[in-house]
C-alpha cells in the first residue's frame, strides 16, 4: 500500500464536477494528501455550499449542465470569495486557460486528471497561501509598504489629492465612474493612507449571485436561515471590523437591503440573516457604483436618504480615454505584476506595442487594460511583447474599420470577410469584450456572433 507523508498545511478543498466517478476520484485524492475536501455536483450546489464555509482552494470543471464552471468562477471572482481556483477540465486550450485566468483562476489543468500535477498546482496554491497569511502577519508589525501606481496625470493627481485628505476620517466616501476605471484601487489607496491602514480591506460586490446570499454576505446568516445555511457564518462587515469595508456597485441593491445598510451606517450595528443578536462594527465604508443615483433616486429606486448617508465625500474617477497620459505608466506596472505572477521574469513591451496601446480609447478601462496586458504575458515567447500579441480589438482599431492594405488587392468577397473580422473587433472592443452586449448592438445572436469569432480568430 502507498504511503505518503500528510500535508503540512492542511487545506479545506471544494471539488466541483458532474461526473460522479471524477469528483469522487478527486475527493479521494485530495484527502489522501492531507486536505479536507468537500464536494458539489455542479455550479448551483457550488455557489450554495461556498456560501456557507469557507474554502482555501476550489477544483472547478468548466462544462456543467445549468451553471457552467466559467458563470461560477466569474461569480466567486466578483463577490470576493478567498478561495483560490484550479480550473479542471477536457476542454484544454490556450484561449480557454487565457479566459480562467483572466477571471481569476489561479491554475489551469486539463482532463484526465494527472495527479502528480494536480498534487503539485495543489501544494502551490496551498503554500502561497501560507506566505501570504505569514506576509500579513509581518505587515501588522512592521506596517503596510504598498505603493499604488494609480497615475500622473493632471486628474488623477486632483483626485488622488481629495482622497488623501479624505482618508484622514472616517466619513463614508462615494465613488463614482465607469465599469473598470480603477475605484477598488482608488478604495484601497484610500484606505492605505487612512489611520485604519492596519486594519482590514474587505471588498464585497453588491450584485454578485443573489439578494439572499449578497444578505448573507454582507451582514453573515445563522445556521438555518435558509436552505443549505447549515452554520453560522461571518459576514463580511464583521470582517471589515477595524479597517474598510468596500461595497461595490451599491446601486444595484434592493430596498430592502438599502434600508439595512443605512441602519447600520447610522447605528453601526446589524442583526446576522435569521438571527436576533446585535452585532457592533467599527468599519469604514466606502461605496462606489458606475450608475447615476441621483437619476435613480428621483425614479424611486434608490433610497434618497440613503443616497445622502453615502455621499458625505463624493469623488469622480475619471475613465481611461481621459487620462491617456496614464496608460503607459499603468502598462508598465501590470506588467510588472503578471511577469512576476506568472513567473516570467523580467519583460517589456516593444515600442510598436506602446504605441498602439497609447493610441487605444480602452472602453473597458483600467481592467481592459491590465486584462490586455495578463492576455500578452501568458501568450509571450519571448520577453518582448510584440503587437501580435494584443487582443484583437485593440490591433485591429489602430488599422481602422477600413479594408486593409493587403485586402484592397483582394477579390471582393475576400475583402468583405477582411471588412467584417475588422467590424466585429471594433464592436467587442466598443462593448469592453462583453460578447452579449456586442451581439446586442450588432443585430446578432450571440451563438452566431461566437462562431464568427472563432472563425475570424478573435
Amino acid at each position: 500500500m502507498e504511503e505518503r507523508v500528510k500535508s503540512a498545511v492542511p487545506a479545506t478543498v471544494l471539488v466541483v464536477d458532474d461526473d460522479d466517478s471524477i469528483r469522487s476520484a478527486l475527493v479521494d485524492r485530495i484527502r489522501h494528501w492531507g486536505h479536507v475536501a468537500d464536494e458539489a455536483k455542479d455550479g448551483e450546489e457550488a455557489v450554495l455550499v461556498a456560501a456557507r464555509k469557507e474554502y482555501d482552494l476550489v477544483l472547478l470543471d468548466l462544462a456543467m449542465p445549468g451553471r457552467s464552471g466559467m458563470e461560477v468562477l466569474r461569480g466567486w471572482t466578483e463577490a470576493g470569495y478567498g478561495a483560490d481556483v484550479i480550473v479542471l477540465t477536457a476542454q484544454g486550450s490556450v484561449e480557454a486557460a487565457v479566459e480562467a485566468i483572466r477571471a481569476g483562476a489561479a491554475d489551469f489543468l486539463t482532463k484526465p486528471a494527472d495527479f502528480g500535477l494536480l498534487e503539485a498546482a495543489v501544494n502551490r496554491v496551498v503554500t502561497s497561501r501560507r506566505l501570504s497569511r505569514v506576509n500579513r502577519a509581518l505587515t501588522e508589525q512592521i506596517g503596510d509598504s504598498k505603493t499604488f501606481v494609480l497615475g500622473k496625470s493632471p486628474g488623477m493627481g486632483e483626485l488622488l489629492e481629495r482622497a488623501e485628505r479624505a482618508a484622514q476620517s472616517s466619513t463614508t466616501i462615494l465613488l463614482i465612474g465607469e465599469s473598470g476605471s480603477g475605484k477598488q484601487m482608488i478604495a484601497e489607496y484610500i484606505h492605505q493612507k487612512s489611520p485604519r491602514r492596519k486594519g482590514p480591506f474587505i471588498y464585497v460586490n453588491c450584485v454578485a449571485i443573489s439578494d439572499e446570499l449578497i444578505e448573507s454576505t454582507l451582514f453573515g446568516h445563522e445556521a438555518g436561515a435558509f436552505t443549505g445555511a447549515v452554520s453560522r457564518k461571518e459576514g463580511r462587515l464583521e470582517a471589515a471590523n477595524g479597517g474598510t469595508a468596500f461595497l461595490d456597485e451599491i446601486g444595484d441593491i434592493t430596498p430592502r437591503l438599502q434600508a439595512k445598510l443605512l441602519h447600520f451606517l447610522d447605528a453601526g450595528d446589524f442583526e446576522r440573516l435569521g438571527g436576533t443578536r446585535t452585532i457592533r462594527v467599527d468599519c469604514r465604508v466606502i461605496a462606489a457604483t458606475n450608475r447615476d443615483l441621483r437619476a435613480a433616486v428621483k425614479e424611486k429606486k434608490f433610497r434618497e436618504d440613503l443616497y445622502y448617508r453615502l455621499n458625505v465625500v463624493e469623488l469622480q474617477v475619471p475613465p481611461l480615454r481621459e487620462r491617456s497620459e496614464d496608460i503607459a505608466l499603468l502598462a508598465e506596472e501590470f506588467l510588472a505584476r503578471s511577469a512576476s505572477e506568472m513567473r516570467r521574469g523580467r519583460l517589456k513591451l516593444a515600442t510598436r506595442t506602446a504605441e498602439i496601446l497609447g493610441r487605444y480609447s480602452w472602453p473597458g478601462n483600467v481592467r481592459q487594460l491590465r486584462n490586455a496586458i495578463e492576455r500578452m504575458v501568458a501568450l509571450a515567447r519571448t520577453d518582448t511583447l510584440t503587437p501580435d500579441l494584443l487582443p484583437p480589438e485593440v490591433l485591429s482599431s489602430d488599422e481602422g474599420t477600413a479594408p486593409s492594405a493587403e485586402a484592397e488587392d483582394l477579390p471582393i468577397k475576400d475583402a468583405v470577410q477582411d471588412f467584417k473580422k475588422r467590424y466585429i473587433a471594433n464592436a467587442l472592443a466598443r462593448a469592453g469584450g462583453n460578447q452579449r452586449i456586442a451581439a446586442e448592438r450588432l443585430g446578432l445572436q450571440r451563438p452566431f456572433l461566437n462562431r464568427l469569432i472563432k472563425r475570424f480568430g478573435l
